[in-house]
């Protein structure tokens, strides 16, 4: 009995050993292998309505040609897009969640001829085809271009979309603003000067440099808008996705201005009724949220007043999943000196 529960022990150490590497290997992957987010994604009617009418009210698009899913998950879009009457839909997925959608579309009625999914890096798998004509993906992720899921789906455009075909969404646009934000600054990063009267600037340091991913409230934006990025999915490359951009904010108001929120928007521009979504802070709330990005000193606004910036995002060199952002902004209306801060976004 003893020799039989070591036995179980070993086993079970061995499981854990192989999990925890796994993990370790790869965790983006593993992440995206737990329901809880696929839960909180399909509940983002704003992300999940949009591709449905996306498709489901342009099946004129859809009918009889071969889609390909990339990054399935559980594989909504796959039978969205075989119940538009495409003729054969590809899902691929490297992620333990495509095990899960395998039984999802055979639940739902879908045979393998009307709905194949693959498990595997894009990058390795072998399609039953040598082209298709759509390829549909829910690549964004926060700030836009964090998880870097967008080099997946241009790998995929130019190994197997016909020369005709189509991307769903094939236009993106990311954005930024100056947002008031004393209160949670206070709580979140001025904490760090007195805990229980003792001074722990390291980690407010620390908390500086990784922006925050929250929802904003409408209220609290100072500024206009500034498009800092455009990506048109047909003709940009992986490089492109490495940018430095140039931008101007006029103030609406008096008042400080705590950090920059980034926000992005998507088009869907071969619908025959125009479809998108935006994840602004004056729209619906989504799965997005938005990214803050906290100035050392705040900057006072006065209506008209003007903010300079530059903003430069670049793949985290170690893990291009991560993202490397370096923030610059002055405003000669306030007398505001320029400031120039690093984040990363991991």
């Amino acid at each position: 009995m003893a020799c039989e529960e070591a036995m179980q022990t070993e086993e079970l150490e061995k499981t854990l050993t192989e999990e925890e590497e796994k993990t370790a290997k790869d965790y983006y992957f593993k992440s995206y292998s737990h329901f809880g987010i696929h839960e909180e994604m399909l509940k983002d009617y704003v992300r999940t309505d949009t591709y449905r009418r996306s498709i489901l009210q342009n099946t004129h698009l859809f009918k009889d040609k071969v889609v390909l899913d990339l990054g399935c998950g559980t594989g909504i879009l796959s039978m969205f897009a075989a119940e538009a009457g495409a003729k054969r839909v590809i899902g691929v997925d490297m992620a333990d969640i495509a095990d899960v959608a395998k039984e999802i579309v055979k639940e739902n009625g879908f045979s393998e001829d009307k709905i194949l999914i693959i498990k595997g890096k894009v990058e390795e798998v072998v399609l039953p085809v040598d082209h298709v004509d759509i390829i549909i993906s829910e690549w964004m992720g926060y700030f836009l271009l964090y998880e870097s899921m967008l080099d997946c789906v241009l790998f995929a455009r130019d190994k197997w979309l016909s020369p005709n075909g189509m991307l769903f969404p094939d236009v993106a646009r990311l954005y930024v603003c100056a947002i008031e934000d004393e209160t949670y600054r206070r709580e979140k990063v001025n904490f760090w000067d007195d805990v229980y009267g003792y001074k722990m600037s390291a980690i407010k340091a620390m908390a500086m440099t990784e922006p925050l991913v929250d929802i904003v409230p409408a209220k609290q934006i100072i500024s206009d808008t500034k498009c800092i990025l455009e990506l048109d999915l047909y003709t940009c490359k992986k490089e492109d996705l490495d940018f430095t951009s140039n931008f101007e904010l006029t103030m609406n108001r008096q008042d400080f201005a705590h950090g920059l929120t980034a926000f992005f928007d998507v088009q869907f521009s071969k619908c025959h009724i125009p479809t998108g979504f935006t994840t602004a802070p004056f729209g619906e709330h989504t799965h997005w949220k938005h990214t803050v990005f906290y100035l050392d000193e705040p900057i006072r606004a006065i209506p008209n007043s003007k903010v300079y910036g530059s903003i430069s995002v670049q793949k985290h060199p170690k893990n291009p999943r991560d993202l490397v952002i370096e923030l610059t902004t002055e405003s000669p209306d306030s007398n505001q000196a320029r400031q120039t801060r690093r984040y990363l976004m991991r």
